[in-house]
């Protein structure tokens, strides 16, 4: 089967199978292939009733007790069933299914698997897989399933028989690495990869696999900004940018000083705009540091000379707040540079409006989303390109970015601690500076690592919070089984939250499959205290900055990487009053609350990132969220380090033994998503 065949010519793949995988992103065999799980059900051993934990998936074996009921409306039949072993009872529910009651009314012993909730008090299993009898259980122990990705219209199992069609045709002698590098590090063969990817026969060939695909998506994404690098450092800079007069006079006229972390990167950045090779920088510094300010001096110091320069934020939210920032900083100030904003919902006679600004020259300052590198946006004299949250944004865009105009200088800012060891790597075409000081005058938030027995006391305390005039976050993570499901799983739980505390307070949710005017109209009324509890996702990990929220609380704190929550909590601790954190967990595992305590004790993020890195292991793939810095296909960079790093030092093997310059790197057909 060739990789570049459209999916249209497997069997069973008709026209509306097709469009439904093309929502998923998924053209041709090779994309479907590369449509990796998100996770696997695994089969474990079943345990005893009474250590049952709610929020799992588990199994228990037990005898039938009691009756099997059937109750509820012709709308809504729920079937109940008690099973016992010698540690206690547990209840099973399922919906709609009455004619199961045949089945289970047999008695004896019976095997159930399904994800334990709690229910008035007590534990449930709903809706569990049945093993009748208990013996067949054993067939599926300890195998992983794979789990897809979905789209409303296509099940698990069409994906499922999809793949395995296009894996028993697959090309046999398609093998990318050389031999030599293969043998060197030990990693499986490409065919045994992605079939142990897909449908791992147990952990031990899943790991051997994902290893080996990991490690490739490293080398190619390494390689690329090897490629990269090589070409900056043999640009000239055609933008050679004095240090204005203009931007020192700002600076004395703020109303606080720069601290010397910010001082000592303005001037690192001043002297690259003013040296003989163009700028390639990156600025890493932690939630509220005071990165955005020191852009803003280069985009100023750009303008003073008579270019332009250009910020790319990830999201709306965040473009339209850089805009207002800039411009109400301007008109205090008395800074007569014109600054236009350019984002993709603005309707077409906005855009041109903004198309003939940019064109003419007349915008000196050009604030936007991936709009800005849109065909249809032509720039006068473009001299830096900086882009915000550089880990949302792949290689590939930000040199679109840089290609708008005629190799400007780029700038990069990252709010995502990430161990200098790593970075190295990560940014490899680019130098690093580090914001390593917060602004006198933050407030550190006061951190607390809490069980679920808390939420009542956390509920009364944000009520107390909010009395006193302040704002609230609620962040929940997305629904493991389904993820099409998240908006639900948020909208239930501020439903429930309105029960809670009444109608005094005002509560709304936020998710990632509203539309983006939805997303907006909340987050301007939260931002105008219209809102005073935010239950949200991860969306909200950037984009949002409301000095007036004091109290964010984290749900299933457990299911997310360190530096993901030291990245929710920074949303908070923006104001001058005092800003509290609450990570809620409802693991009993000794390893989580060491992890969270972490998050306790400190509110470094490099200190957190590097003590992420330590306590990362394989074993953490099955439950913990990936970091989603760079959105690799597979590889996480926290959890995967020692393979990026060997990866690093392949990518010297590769260049040394295979005897390929740099120009000539081939463009791997398995391209890395951060790549594409």
């Amino acid at each position: 089967m060739i990789e570049k065949s459209r999916i249209r010519e497997l069997k069973g793949v008709g026209e509306k199978t097709e469009k439904l995988f093309e929502k998923l992103g998924v053209y041709t065999v090779g994309d479907l292939l590369r449509y990796y799980p998100k996770g696997y059900d695994v089969y474990e051993e079943a345990v005893p009733i009474s250590e049952l934990e709610e929020g799992r998936i588990m199994t228990v074996t037990g005898a039938v007790f009691g009756r099997v009921q059937v109750s509820g409306t012709k709308r809504m039949q729920i079937t109940t069933l008690h099973v016992k072993d010698i540690t206690g009872t547990v209840r099973a529910v399922w919906f709609n299914m009455p004619f199961l009651r045949n089945t289970l009314a047999k008695g004896g012993l019976i095997t159930l698997r399904g994800r334990v909730v709690s229910r008035r008090g007590g534990l449930i299993m709903e809706h569990p897989e049945i093993f009748y009898p208990s013996e067949k259980y054993e067939g599926k122990l300890h195998t992983l399933q794979p789990v897809y990705g979905l789209t409303a219209g296509l099940s698990n199992n069409i994906v499922s028989k999809t793949v395995k069609q296009v894996l028993d045709g697959l090309d046999l002698s398609k093998e990318t690495l050389p031999d030599k590098l293969r043998l060197k590090y030990g990693l499986a063969e490409y065919n045994y990869a992605v079939r142990g990817i897909h449908f791992p026969e147990d952990k031990e060939v899943f790991f051997h696999a994902r290893d080996r695909l990991v490690f490739e998506e490293f080398l190619e994404f390494i390689l690329s900004l090897r490629k990269l690098k090589d070409k900056n450092d043999r640009q000239e800079n055609e933008y050679v940018i004095p240090k204005s007069e203009e931007v020192e006079a700002f600076i004395k006229k703020l109303p606080y000083m720069l601290t010397s972390a910010q001082r000592k990167v303005w001037d690192e950045i001043a002297e690259n705009m003013a040296g003989k090779t163009v700028m390639s920088r990156l600025v890493q510094g932690d939630v509220g540091s005071g990165k955005t300010i020191v852009a803003v001096l280069a985009l100023m110091n750009a303008a003073f000379n008579g270019y332009q320069g250009a910020i790319m934020a990830p999201t709306e939210v965040l473009a339209r707040q850089h805009y207002e920032s800039i411009t109400g900083l301007f008109s205090e100030y008395g800074i007569s540079i014109k600054v236009v904003l350019l984002t993709g919902s603005m309707t077409a006679k906005e855009k041109r409006r903004v198309y003939d600004r940019i064109e003419c020259g007349l915008a000196k300052i050009i604030v936007g989303t991936h709009a800005l590198i849109q065909n249809q946006v032509f720039y006068d004299n473009l001299a830096l390109v900086v882009t915000d949250e550089q880990h949302r944004f792949g290689v590939k865009q930000r040199e679109i970015f840089a290609g708008k105009g005629t190799a400007p200088h780029v700038l990069v800012m990252s709010a995502t601690p990430i161990p200098r060891t790593l970075a190295i790597i990560l940014y490899g075409d680019l130098d690093i500076s580090v914001i390593d000081e917060l602004p006198s005058n933050r407030l550190p938030i006061k951190n607390c690592v809490v069980d679920t027995g808390y939420r009542k006391t956390a509920y009364h305390f944000m009520k107390q919070q909010i009395a006193e005039g302040r704002q609230c976050y609620i962040i929940c993570p997305m629904v493991e089984e389904s993820e099409h499901l998240e908006a639900e799983n948020v909208v239930d739980y501020a439903s429930a939250l309105k029960e809670e505390l009444g109608g005094s307070i005002a509560v709304s949710c936020l998710h990632g499959k509203m539309r983006q005017t939805e997303k907006d109209m909340v987050m301007e009324q939260f931002g105008n205290n219209e809102i005073q509890i935010l239950v949200s996702t991860t969306v909200i990990e950037v984009g949002i900055d409301v000095p007036n929220a004091t109290v964010m609380m984290i749900e299933n704190a457990e299911r997310f990487g360190l530096a993901q929550l030291h990245q929710l909590r920074g949303r908070v601790g923006r104001g001058k009053h005092q800003s509290y954190c609450i990570f809620m967990s409802s693991s009993k595992s000794k390893e989580t609350k060491e992890r969270l305590e972490i998050l306790n004790k400190t509110n470094d993020g490099f200190k957190i990132a590097s003590e992420d890195l330590r306590l990362r292991g394989p074993g953490d793939l099955f439950g913990i969220r990936q970091s989603g810095i760079l959105n690799f296909r597979l590889g996480d960079i926290f959890q995967d380090a020692k393979l990026l790093q060997m990866a690093d030092e392949a990518a010297d093997w590769y260049l040394d033994h295979e005897n390929v310059s740099l120009h000539k790197i081939p463009d791997f057909e398995r391209t890395s998503s951060v790549i594409i």
